[in-house]
């Protein structure tokens, strides 16, 4: 049997002298876990918000009352269900008490800071700290741990959230959906007594929404987790919930089964609920790009001379061509190390467009953070150990247990198997083969996180095995790291093997782009000879 928690008596609430909920009398359990369906306009924001507390939703009539467990020593609020247990903070007893919520009290504001919130389109994020630091705080907010502990807990909490990759990542240059997995995770680590999900995966691709609800899902069982969640996504509510509600007009109009519900929903809203297709996001533009420069001579030589393509997110692009092609010059202004003579280069950065052509912070200095480069001619620090290699000395700062985590989690994705990549940390490169060592270098740009990452000439003069475990290792790090690569090589067996589209240059123009047996066709006899 649940215990009671939360009873909403009649609830109203007008804006503008207009009803947008009427009535309202509901029960929640603790443990409960409902949806709310409703066509927009329907009240079920402005039901969410009166159970948070937020001022300007303060009812019109009616009562809402808090079944909780309550500290009269020290304050501390916690589920009815933990009544008569030590109270975590100073040991006393818990004891049962009702509040009605909406009277000015000191206990109300305890009960406020114990509910969690996710609004929708909204985004409660320290847009200046990273990740590590966006969930470091959250669970620096709960009941006293030390910093061993808080750092495991945020490890467990990044690893449930596909977090792993972006760790170091400032908030403000997330996408969308990575910025709602981290509100979540930050969230869930303040280890709330009830959570308010309001339309948390709205704004997603398919991917990112069934991530999401699949750890809502988890969370909500593992700690008896009250939520109540509105989606405007019925596969949300039938994977999350025990229980839906059906909001009309600010009215109840239906509570029951989550399947019965969303039929009764979908058959009055059809027209509004259009299966998610997914998009294949675009995270590189190269626009009519031109470089000049001025010889005596040959007077002006065109590098490169309108050249325009796209790069999707997650694409493992070439670009391919013979010596003196623009390849090199092509890469050098992707990463923003070179300015063209004239054209754009765009990088979207989370879920903003950065101009490389722009000086200063807010644009090449924002987007070159995110661009990683492999020179052909690598080094690896001798004296250096392989963990040393892949911490201080590239000038990663993080405390040494989520450090220590976070090269382990970048060397498997490279290729490493996880015991091997312990096995190694305290070792020297020179105790390594010539493709692990090529790994590690590789290890040094992605622990970095960058979204977009240029390999210039990666096959060099490597043999054939080498060569494979590259390849590898870059299509395992696409896979687990989610990172975009761009290939500048003139090893056509390689890019062949690796590359999902590349486009040819010649003299300085754009030939053509496309799968690379199909861009092959377009060589000329000497390029062809000139190209392995």
């Amino acid at each position: 049997m649940r215990e009671t928690f939360v009873i909403l008596e009649n609830i109203s609430k007008k804006f503008n002298g207009k009803y947008v909920l009427k009535d309202i009398s509901l029960t929640i359990n603790e443990g409960d876990k409902i949806g709310i369906l409703g066509k927009s306009g329907s009240g079920k924001s402005v039901l969410l918000s009166i159970l948070k507390g937020i001022p300007e939703y303060k009812p019109t009539s009616g009562r809402v009352i808090y079944r909780i467990s309550y500290c009269k020593s020290c304050g501390y609020v916690d589920k009815p269900s933990n009544v008569n247990t030590p109270c975590p903070l100073c040991s006393s007893k818990l004891e049962l008490i009702e509040v009605d919520f909406w009277k000015d009290n000191g206990i109300t504001k305890k009960i406020k800071n114990r509910v969690a919130m996710m609004f929708q389109r909204t985004f409660g994020l320290y847009g200046n700290l990273t990740v590590y630091e966006n969930i470091i705080e959250a669970l620096s907010k709960s009941i006293q741990k030390n910093e061993v502990d808080i750092n495991k807990e945020a490890i467990e909490i990044i690893n449930k959230f596909g977090l792993s990759h972006r760790i170091i990542h400032i908030a403000r240059d997330l996408s969308g959906g990575e910025k709602q997995r981290v509100v979540l995770a930050r969230l869930l680590a303040t280890k709330p007594i009830l959570l308010l999900a309001d339309e948390p995966t709205g704004t997603l691709d398919p991917i990112n929404t069934k991530l999401i609800s699949n750890v809502l899902s988890e969370e909500t069982r593992k700690n008896n987790l009250t939520i109540l969640v509105t989606s405007h996504i019925p596969q949300v509510i039938e994977i999350l919930c025990e229980k839906a509600i059906l909001l009309n007009e600010g009215k109840i109009e239906a509570i029951g089964n989550p399947k019965e519900i969303i039929n009764i929903f979908i058959r009055e809203e059809a027209e509004e609920y259009e299966e998610v297709k997914k998009i294949e996001e675009i995270i590189l533009k190269v626009e009519n790009v031109r470089k000049y420069f001025f010889s005596i001579d040959r007077g002006i030589v065109k590098a490169l001379d309108g050249i325009s393509f796209e790069v999707k997110k997650g694409e493992i692009f070439g670009i391919i061509g013979v010596s003196g092609a623009g390849k090199t010059t092509l890469s050098r202004i992707i990463a923003g190390i070179t300015n063209p003579t004239s054209g754009k280069v765009l990088i979207k950065i989370g879920d903003e467009w950065v101009d490389m052509s722009e000086p200063g912070p807010t644009g090449r200095g924002r987007a070159t953070r995110y661009i990683g480069i492999l020179h052909q001619e690598y080094s690896l620090y001798p004296y250096r150990t392989i963990l040393e290699n892949l911490t201080d000395a590239i000038g990663l700062e993080l405390p040494d247990e989520f450090a220590r985590f976070k090269v382990i989690s970048t060397l498997k994705a490279v290729g490493f198997k996880e015991d091997y990549a312990i096995a190694i940390l305290d070792k020297y490169p020179d105790e390594l083969s010539e493709g692990e060592r090529h790994r590690i270098a590789l290890s040094q740009v992605l622990i970095k996180e960058p979204l977009i990452v240029i390999l210039d000439e990666p096959s060099g003069t490597i043999d054939l095995l080498t060569q494979r475990d590259i390849i590898k290792s870059i299509k395992n790090a696409r896979r687990e790291l989610q990172q975009t690569f761009i290939i500048v090589s003139h090893d056509l067996d390689f890019v062949t093997k690796l590359c999902d589209e590349v486009i040819l240059l010649r003299e300085g123009k754009l030939i053509t782009r496309g799968p690379t047996l199909d861009v092959i066709k377009y060589l000329l006899p000497e390029e062809l000879a000139n190209m392995k």
